[in-house]
């Protein structure tokens, strides 16, 4: 049986790509991100730049079929790829963004790669976000979606969930929920540079070496979303939680992104509690690399070992079965 619960330090050489694409978001897309970050209008010019990606035709492989989801009150869109995908099997993914931009179309090269290597659809939710929506519309949005699926009768074991960034606390906070409510768990999660600690602390670790994310203005994002809330809570803060009765996790992070630790917290959290949990930092890769896959060799590898992942815990839960039957 594949082991699950590892800490894994992929040894790959960093490809050329991920050295110049790197160089180039250190001398844009950062700086960019610390000017511009410092007031709510940026949140709400953000988000409506946001609105109008979605009038823009998105390209994907021939391969990958695209369809709209209209059956949860937030929509979404179900991505089909690979070869006969096992159509009594879902991934419910939710995408990243701060929870104030980016859309399920903004993140198919993950979604349809995801849909590739699980062997089944992909429910991108397109839920609901800030600057208008908060988070617990978010996280409404996260649950009625999943009751949604078991309502057309998916079994929660065939069911996986995953997101990144802010879909990795979205990921989080809802295993969190569906298990204080003592609901039916997903067979496993997988969280790529999940945010898990909205409290206001001080994010020293890589605040230089992250060639996209500002320490302080993640800071200041996550002073806006917790205001007039507890920080402290594990719906808003999830690494925060008891993560007993959850579901194997895998997490993926870069070694220099500055929401390094909190991956590596909750993965500690999550061992504490007795969960199988597959921990990746992978040298060098900047946040949600993963993303990057149509250029980056690494960021393709990435899903080969997200599929050694899910393909471990199949393993398991089929042993969980003969061990049943046997006794």
């Amino acid at each position: 049986m594949q082991q699950i619960d590892m800490d894994v330090a992929p040894n790959y050489p960093m490809s050329w790509q991920a050295r110049a694409l790197t160089g180039l978001m250190r001398g844009t897309l950062k700086p960019a991100s610390t000017l511009l970050m410092r007031h709510s209008l940026a949140l709400d010019a953000c988000s409506r730049i946001g609105e109008l990606t979605r009038l823009v035709p998105a390209h994907q492989p021939e391969h990958v079929d695209i369809v709209p989801a209209e059956f949860t009150a937030c929509g979404g869109e179900w991505v089909r790829a690979g070869k006969s995908p096992d159509e009594r099997k879902v991934l419910l993914y939710f995408h990243g963004g701060g929870y104030f931009s980016c859309s399920p179309r903004t993140h198919r090269s993950i979604t349809w790669r995801l849909s590739v290597v699980a062997g089944r659809p992909v429910l991108a939710l397109d839920y609901r976000q800030g600057p208008v929506h908060k988070l617990a519309d978010s996280l409404a949005d996260a649950l009625d979606a999943y009751d949604c699926l078991l309502g057309r009768g998916y079994r929660p074991a065939d069911v996986i969930f995953a997101g990144d960034s802010a879909g990795g606390h979205l990921t989080l906070a809802t295993l969190l929920a569906l298990r204080d409510r003592e609901l039916p768990l997903p067979v496993a999660a997988i969280c790529l540079s999940p945010w898990a600690d909205l409290t206001d602390i001080p994010r020293r670790a890589n605040s230089w070496q992250d060639p996209i994310l500002s320490a302080g203005r993640i800071r200041w994002l996550a002073r806006r979303w917790t205001s007039g809330l507890d920080p402290h809570d594990p719906l808003v803060s999830p690494v925060l939680g008891d993560f007993t009765g959850l579901p194997p996790l895998m997490i993926v992070t870069g070694s220099t992104e500055v929401l390094r630790d909190e991956g590596y917290r909750v993965a500690l959290k999550a061992r504490q509690a007795g969960v199988p949990v597959t921990y990746e930092e992978w040298p060098r890769m900047p946040h949600v690399f993963p993303i990057l896959a149509d250029v980056l060799p690494e960021a393709r590898l990435s899903f080969r070992h997200m599929a050694r992942f899910l393909s471990a815990v199949a393993a398991a839960g089929s042993g969980d079965l003969e061990d049943t039957a046997a006794a």
